[in-house]
Parts: structure tokens; sequence; C-alpha cells
């Protein structure tokens, strides 16, 4: 008996041709799954596309786009039980990034084949579910910068572009975070509080590695003095980002927390998993366990060795000598003795 499962599909998320899109998803799923395909429109999101799923008793919900798309299904299924599959196909690819989802749709297809379920936090901010990351200052401003117009054409490189533009601005606020034990005080120009975050999110990579089941929350406060400080403190989460270490920085600051409140002075703009909702202050709390997601069957091995494409490369297969119990040499071709 075939599974079944609703693909909430948004027809204009990314940069390539949707309806070649759709049928590729189509010829690998359904000889497996019967698909109830929903598109997003302007008057219908995807939230509302998840919650009309999951009233009539979807087994499995689908969520093919950007991150807002897959963002927005996610929320809707934190706390339900409900596996979330995922194809994405938008700018930053975020979501996918950081639950090491694969991004390209044949292997996020199979990824959906496979079946293979595990259970991540989620959290609330304000009320409202929360996958990957909160932003408060710099974030904020950068997301709301790379507008839809400017990430179709110049993808990625949009955030960068408007990541710049907000560096050259960069403004600084007083910021207050009371966790469950203490209140910190301090100027800063971005706080980041992340359940999840792919590498790309520099401004969450204050701890060394980020976990999505600890049951806790990851706040990475960043204080630079001026300009040039936001550049070195950029580059160094960058670093930190890519090595897996914890930042080491006296303009870096980070902390872990089950739940937090910010309040800033002024008040400044909020992005959640990638949508602006507002201004601070925020509230947010861990719900360990709170999603299902269906990941692959089989971690991604490390790359060992690689030497093709070197200049000049000979490669001479060298065979190690054989003993028998006696210590006496084997021949490789014919390893029984006479």
């Amino acid at each position: 008996m075939k599974r079944s499962a609703c693909l909430i599909f948004n027809p204009v998320a990314g940069q390539s041709d949707p309806e070649q899109d759709l049928a590729q998803i189509k010829a690998i799923l359904e000889p497996e799954i019967d698909l109830d395909i929903r598109l997003t429109t302007p008057e219908l999101d995807a939230d509302e596309l998840a919650r009309e799923a999951i009233a009539q008793g979807a087994d499995t919900i689908i969520a093919s786009g950007g991150d807002g798309t897959v963002s927005a299904v996610a929320a809707a299924l934190v706390g339900t039980s409900i596996p979330l599959g995922v194809i994405s196909r938008g700018t930053a690819n975020a979501f996918a990034a950081a639950l090491e989802i694969p991004n390209n749709i044949e292997a996020a297809c199979a990824t959906i084949l496979g079946g293979k379920r595990r259970t991540v936090d989620a959290a609330y901010c304000n009320g409202k579910p929360m996958v990957l990351l909160a932003g408060i200052g710099f974030e904020a401003e950068t997301v709301e910068q790379a507008d839809r117009e400017s990430k179709n054409r110049f993808g990625m490189l949009a955030y960068i572009l408007a990541g710049i533009k907000q560096l050259r601005e960069m403004e600084k606020f007083e910021v207050e975070i009371e966790t469950e034990d203490k209140i910190i005080s301090v100027t800063a120009a971005a706080v980041t509080i992340a359940n999840a975050a792919p590498p790309t999110s520099i401004l969450a990579q204050g701890p060394a590695g980020l976990i999505v089941d600890d049951g806790l929350l990851d706040i990475t406060i960043v204080a630079p003095i001026n300009v040039a400080g936001a550049i070195a403190a950029s580059y160094h989460l960058l670093q930190s980002a890519l090595s897996g270490n914890a930042a080491e920085r006296d303009d870096i600051g980070y902390l872990r927390a089950r739940r937090l409140q910010v309040r800033t002075n002024p008040p400044q703009k909020v992005v959640l998993d990638g949508e602006l909702i507002g201004t601070t202050p925020v509230d947010v709390e861990c719900i360990p366990g709170g999603l299902t997601i269906l990941v692959p069957q089989v971690e991604e091995a490390l790359i060992a060795e690689k030497l093709e494409g070197l200049p000049s490369l000979k490669i001479e297969s060298k065979s190690q000598p054989l003993e028998n119990d006696e210590g006496e040499f084997l021949d490789v071709l014919d390893p029984t003795p006479e």
C-alpha cells in the first residue's frame, strides 16, 4: 500500500522553473507516495495550507519552496509529531542546511522516500513558532534590505550586498537579556537567538556548534566598537562557523538558555525565521523535541582523499607484503604456500 503525503509547493520560490521542479518532484515521489498537491497563492499561504492538511489528518507534510515556505510549514507542525519532508528551492535554503537536509530536488526526494525520522527542538518567539532563529538589530535590517526583487535578481548575493550596506550604516543599541538565572546589560549591534542555524548565518555562530536537540537556545551578542570592528567580528564568526570552534573576541559574547526575554533601547526590528515580525521586546522559549523531520538514511561521509586534478599526477599501487603464522612472506598473487 502506497504512503500518502501533502505537498505544499510555492510556485514563486527561487529562480528555477517551478513547472519543471514540480514535474521532477512528482516523477520521483508519486510511484511510491500518493501526493495531495497544494500550491501557495498570495491569498493562501503555506502555514494556512499546512493547518488545513493537519486538520484533515495528513500523515506526512512536504514543504517545497524557500526558507519562508519551509519555516511556515514547520511552524504549523510544531507539537504535532507529523513528520516534515523538505524540498528546498529558495535563495538561501538555511533550513535545509541547518538540519543537514540535501538542498537539491533529487536528493531531497530520496530523503523523503527513505522515511528516516529525527526529532529536533523548536521554540516560540512572542507566541510565534520558531524553527531556526530570531535576529535583532543587524540581521533584521539585512533581511529587510534583501527584498524579493533583489533576491530574484542576485540570489544569495542579495543578502551579502544588504549586509555590506548595513555594516556601513551600523547602529548600536542598549540591550538587556534576562534568562532564568541572570540579567545581562550591554551595548550591542546584533543579538541572535538560535534554535538551529547554518554556517551562513554567521551572527548565530558564537558558540562552538549549534545543537538542535539539546533543549536549549544559543544566544550570540555582537558588540563592536566601530565599523572596522564589526567587519572583523563578522569575519571571525565566519571562521568560527567553518572551523566549529567558539568565537574568541572581546566584542562577541554567547550563552545558552531555555528561555529568555530581550529588551532594547531604542526598540529594534526582529526577524523570525527570515520574516520580519515587528520590534523588541521578545520572549523566546525552547520547545524540546517539538518538531519531527525526515532526514537522510546515512550521514554523508567525509571525503578522506582527493587527488584527481593535480598537475603531473602519477599514482603507483604499493602492496604490503603478507606473512603467514611462521613468519614466511606470502606471494600476494598466490597467497597459499606450496
